[in-house]
């Protein structure tokens, strides 16, 4: 009888242990598996996202991507303000063009413009090759300053393109001849993405300037840019938009000179103090639409195109964002 109890307490016990064990490795095996579909979700976020990199000349992203509705997601690690332009040059054209025709051009011009030879400078631009009057900006992101993440939405058509970032060196060299270049391919592969929905709309155009409903509360915000039209301004460049965090001690007048990188001291290294670029959506043809995602604390912020005198053609727009 004591026997048989021993064996009955023993095998019970036994039984109790393959239970518990049994219900560990399936709550383990169950934790796995939401494991398993979190990192699968997270993946799958990850791809709906081009993620570009700058540490320091340079842009770390793919050489391939899909056609449609896009978001790039630019990361700025290196210690210079960048943004990225998405350039579709003639056919056959490539980044080596835009370093070795283009660049070179731009540089020995900007030389005689920061000797304060303007007129001899902007004369220089007659020797760019002939096609480089059929380059065309089809958008990229606003301006981003060190350690700044911003976050820009595009519907890219199927192509050969070029990226670049010509901000000037303190020196007035371009970034561009920095090597600031990168060749893409658009597939004809859709993305299958949508266009964002925004809760704030922007137009700009170079007759009603900036426009836009200056009440934004703090938090995350979709902001929708749509060009209703696009001219070549006289630095060459057509009007963007870029987000800027103003601190106490900003100068307007600073920033709004800075903008024109045809001015010697313009988009050139470092930026005016007491400004923080956080991203917008750069130059893009009439018509288009594009979008930024930004986080807004409170404080006040102005909207800036890169043209000359933007204040006079009502694309400097100033606001505040109250808790």
């Amino acid at each position: 009888m004591r026997t048989f109890k021993n064996y009955y307490a023993k095998t019970s016990f036994i039984g109790m242990f393959i239970i518990v064990l049994s219900t560990f490795l399936s709550l383990q095996s169950c934790k796995n598996d939401k494991k398993e579909t979190e990192q699968d979700t997270i993946v799958e976020e990850q791809e709906n996202v081009i993620e570009i990199i700058t540490e320091e000349m340079d842009f770390q992203m793919p050489d391939t991507i899909s056609s449609g509705w896009n978001t790039f997601r630019y990361k700025n690690l290196s210690p210079q303000t960048h943004f990225f332009l998405i350039d579709k040059y003639p056919e056959g054209k490539t980044s080596d063009d835009a370093e070795n025709l283009v660049a070179p051009v731009f540089d020995s011009a900007m030389k005689l413009i920061m000797e304060g030879k303007t007129e001899e400078g902007f004369a220089e631009f007659s020797k760019l090759p002939e096609w480089f009057g059929e380059v065309v900006f089809v958008g990229g992101s606003g301006l981003l300053s060190p350690n700044q993440t911003g976050e820009t939405t595009l519907n890219v058509k199927p192509g050969k393109y070029i990226i670049e970032c010509y901000v000037k060196m303190s020196n007035g060299v371009f970034h561009t001849s920095m090597g600031m270049t990168k060749d893409i391919v658009v597939t004809d592969a859709d993305s299958g993405n949508k266009p964002l929905t925004s809760d704030i709309d922007i137009s700009i155009s170079s007759t009603d300037g900036i426009v836009f409903n200056d009440s934004i509360s703090p938090g995350k915000h979709i902001f929708s840019v749509l060009y209703k039209d696009q001219i070549t301004h006289e630095n060459f460049v057509g009007h963007d938009i870029n987000l800027v965090k103003l601190d106490e001690n900003a100068n307007l007048k600073e920033l709004e000179n800075w903008m024109n990188w045809a001015d010697p001291k313009g988009l050139i290294e470092p930026a005016p103090n007491g400004v923080t670029f956080i991203g917008g959506v750069n130059d893009m043809p009439e018509g288009n639409i594009g979008y930024f995602s930004a986080n807004l604390e409170p404080g006040n912020y102005a909207l800036i195109s890169e043209v000359p005198n933007a204040s006079s053609k009502n694309m400097l727009k100033t606001f505040e964002v109250v808790k």
